[in-house]
């Protein structure tokens, strides 16, 4: 073979296209976010896929007590009422891609080979429509064929008990998956005999649920919608809520009419962060906006905790100052331990040289420093600009730290904000989705079920990439997402994904998962959430936890994309009949067809959910117990625990960057609606690296200008191609790209001490210009 073969042969194994687009389009970035671009882009999407008179009956029942959660972000809803219009743009987004009349039919696959398939973008994909039938691909298949429920279900039990372990098998969860049909699936998995269950918080979240537990005892944020209205400081750090949570806009509206300050911690100045025009009451959208942030500190990329320790060393100077005044000192004696240690190791440190790590302006920094000696009613709220490093728990536990100082836990207005991304990724945690079974879920799986469930820890993300690739694991089943487009290091989770015998997806629509596949695929398709759920007892609802920890109900009223559509329970019952046949314990026809029947199971199993079904009719729901809210701190010695945490230490050569992946406004997680950046003033091109006009300058790279991205861990080189340099204020040497475009540079091999999750939001790279 020709080198020119060979290199031919090697563009073509390519995970992702790399062609780049002609029609790229740059513009002044916004200042302010929504207002009416975003009632207009909401309309041309939902009608635009469902037309106008099914368009407008969704949207008037997306948040609604009577109607389904949005199946986007996990933002919470108002306690005692909803508005007609309770969604965002983004929401509106969701919703469309899901109620589509495009239809990914068994003719579309056999018109469409997969390899074919590979080479489009994830736009297009997206854009074939919902899937209508199960299909599989036969090894050294061509296409996906048609295949029957019970044929399917067989094929996947057979090749279940086929496995020499049941550790072989791996169980992926999406946060879209319901309360129901997520005990359900850890309740097969674990009775097939494996804790193999890595889910999606394993690359978001997994961070703040380590970093909270440690020090509050809690894996979940503390605060209710509520306090966002009391608190007198909202601090956001490593989040953009314009994009990825757009509804907490007008949570923070609100707090600035109450009189809030806001301060927001980011290396990118989004239009989220500054000014908002609320699309829910027209007449504000014809002025100027809501000024959001007062405070605005551009830090370099995750130079957060230097940030945070020259704050607290500046709290601390002025309590010695004013003694009693600035720190809550009966808070810290009587509610905490580990401060004095805390207290010694921030005297170590000196001030400018921790300035000087940030990158941000010492009279910035002095500023909030003023704010926070005079206020205890803080909240800081944070998504994965915090917690995608190697020290992203430490990120987390400084928070923790700061708001220990300051008694600003367990009062109202004040508390911890993690952001949660999809709409119930901490449901499903809460129901037993976790690599790591909680002694006292085993307990009462076991007493309720008559079953042992396994002790051995399983695989989360990253593992389960090691032991697809080098293949310890044969098995692979997604119930929702697009595992190989969220993971890191893309090209290499592929080939762990390929090597499996067989892979599993349940999913709504098409996505590049189902074309980076084991020897046999199947594609199962399943109920989204806008449509209706009919099961012999009649028909059903499914609940989910929000951010504060609510638990409420999802009920669609849509007809369903195709009769041959299932729910994701009864995918999940009929896998477990067909794997563990006469050995099981449990009911799983009984379970399905009436869904109070899970719920009695998650209420004698989980704690919290007392009188579930009773509960979870009342309109909003209820909320799970929760006790770093209450200030009662259920760590193994019931105090909070102030711990020393280190600043993070990126040595950078002249040539090398700090690079962060980030969504576009026109996408959410994986899934991209469209191809514009609207607020950062980017259209028609997604492979593009945000980059300081100064180091271009530097690198002599003029804008628009077609380079590659590389990045070398442990001696091996990570290349994605053919990315645009576009000039944007970000730090020096700091560039951001976007997911999941950007994830093929993102290692396997490095990930979050303590956390395992990966460091997708500071990874050392180069920048070749093509030649």
């Amino acid at each position: 073979m020709s080198d020119k073969s060979k290199s031919s042969a090697k563009q073509s194994s390519k995970v992702q296209p790399e062609e780049p687009s002609s029609e790229i389009e740059l513009s002044q970035r916004k200042k302010v976010a929504a207002g009416f671009p975003a009632v207009a882009s909401s309309a041309k999407h939902v009608y635009g896929e469902v037309g106008i008179i099914e368009g407008t009956k969704l949207m008037a029942k997306i948040n609604q007590f009577d109607g389904f959660d949005c199946p986007g972000c996990a933002w919470p809803d108002p306690d005692d009422h909803r508005s007609v219009v309770e969604f965002c743009e983004n929401g509106a987004k969701a919703v469309a891609e899901e109620a589509t009349a495009a239809r990914a039919d068994a003719a579309f696959f056999r018109k469409h080979a997969v390899a074919e398939l590979l080479q489009q973008t994830d736009y297009e994909l997206g854009k074939s429509g919902r899937i209508t039938e199960p299909m599989v691909l036969r090894p050294n298949g061509t296409h996906y064929q048609p295949i029957s429920w019970v044929e399917a279900f067989q094929l996947i039990g057979r090749q279940l008990k086929s496995l020499a372990d049941p550790n072989e098998a791996i169980f992926y969860t999406s946060g879209r998956t319901s309360n129901e049909a997520a005990f359900l699936y850890q309740l097969f998995v674990r009775q097939y005999g494996t804790n193999n269950l890595p889910d999606c918080s394993n690359m978001c979240h997994e961070s703040s649920g380590v970093g909270l537990t440690e020090t509050l005892g809690i894996g979940k944020g503390s605060v209710t919608l509520d306090d966002f209205y009391q608190a007198k400081v909202i601090i956001i750090m490593g989040q953009n809520p314009g994009t990825n949570h757009p509804r907490m806009l007008s949570a923070l509206q609100k707090a600035k009419k109450n009189g809030a300050k806001i301060v927001s911690v980011n290396p990118l100045p989004e239009a989220g962060l500054l000014s908002f025009k609320n699309p829910q009451k027209p007449l504000e959208m014809l002025g100027t906006g809501t000024s959001l942030t007062d405070i605005f500190l551009p830090v370099r990329i995750n130079a957060d905790v230097a940030l945070l320790k020259a704050i607290m060393k500046m709290l601390l100077a002025k309590e010695a100052e004013r003694p009693g005044t600035v720190l809550d000192q009966d808070f810290i004696q009587t509610k905490t331990e580990g401060f004095a240690e805390v207290k010694q190791d921030l005297l170590q440190y000196d001030l400018d040289e921790l300035i000087q790590q940030t990158g941000v302006e010492q009279e910035v920094i002095e500023e909030v420093a003023s704010l926070l000696a005079k206020e205890s009613k803080i909240i800081v709220c944070w998504a994965m600009g915090l917690t995608q490093h190697k020290n992203g728990v430490d990120n987390v536990r400084e928070i923790v730290n700061l708001l220990l100082m300051k008694g600003s836990i367990g009062k109202p207005g004040a508390g911890t904000c993690p952001v949660r991304g999809h709409s119930n990724v901490q449901g499903d945690r809460t129901v037993g989705i976790w690599e790591k079974l909680k002694p006292e879920l085993a307990r009462k799986l076991e007493e309720h079920f008559q079953f042992t469930p396994p002790k051995e820890e399983g695989y989360n993300t990253m593992s389960a990439i090691e032991a697809m690739a080098s293949g310890k694991a044969k098995f692979f089943m997604g119930l929702g997402g697009n595992f190989v487009s969220a993971s890191p290091d893309t090209e290499y989770t592929a080939q762990g994904l390929q090597q499996c015998d067989m892979t599993v997806q349940v999913s709504t629509k098409l996505n590049r998962s189902h074309l980076t596949h084991g020897k046999t695929a199947l594609i199962l398709p399943c109920l989204g959430r806008t449509e209706l759920d009919v099961q012999e007892s009649g028909t059903q609802f499914l609940t989910v936890e929000n951010s504060t920890g609510v638990v409420h109900k999802t009920q669609g009223g849509k007809q369903p994309a195709s009769r041959h559509l299932l729910s994701e329970p009864k995918i999940v019952a009929e896998i477990a009949k067909a794997t563990l046949g006469s050995a099981t314990t449990v009911d799983w026809n009984g379970m399905v067809a009436n869904y109070d029947t899970i719920r009695n199971a998650i209420e004698k199993t989980v704690d919290g959910f007392d009188n579930y079904n009773k509960r979870v009719r009342n309109p909003g729901g209820f909320y799970l117990p929760n006790g770093a809210r209450e200030g009662n701190f259920t760590t193994d010695s019931g105090k909070a625990h102030f711990t020393i945490n280190q600043p993070a230490n990126h040595p950078l050569a002249e040539d090398e960057f700090l690079m962060m992946t980030i969504r576009s406004h026109d996408q959410y997680n994986t899934t991209i609606y469209g191809l514009h950046d609207r607020y950062r003033g980017i259209y028609h091109e997604r492979r593009v690296v945000l980059m300081n006009a100064s180091d271009m300058q530097k690198m002599k790279l003029s804008q628009e200008e077609v380079v590659d991205l590389v990045s070398e861990y442990d001696g091996e080189k990570r290349v994605v191609r053919n990315f645009r340099v576009v000039s944007y204020p970000i730090p020096p040497q700091c560039v951001a790209t976007y997911f999941p475009e950007a994830n093929g540079l993102v290692p396997h091999t490095r990930s979050a001490h303590g956390s395992e999750q990966p460091i997708s939001k500071s990874v050392v790279i180069k920048i070749k210009p093509k030649c």
